[in-house]
């Protein structure tokens, strides 16, 4: 089972699942990604599990481009 939305091949720290995100809504990545991280590091939100979970589902990219 995927979903629709691409890993970003380009825009990417870890695995590109907020990358992807960004890219996905034309979104600033950075931003995201600060976010996710005062998500994450609250008790009620399991973002590192979600996380892992997008991983799965996201479809690779085409390339990786360092």
């Amino acid at each position: 089972m995927h979903i629709s939305w691409k890993r970003s091949g380009t825009n990417y720290k870890i695995a590109g699942v907020l990358g992807g995100i960004a890219e996905h809504f034309n979104w600033n990545a950075n931003v995201l990604r600060v976010l996710w991280l005062l998500l994450t590091i609250t008790p009620a939100f399991p973002g590192v599990i979600i996380y892992l979970v997008l991983w799965l589902l996201m479809e690779k990219p085409d390339q990786y481009i360092s």
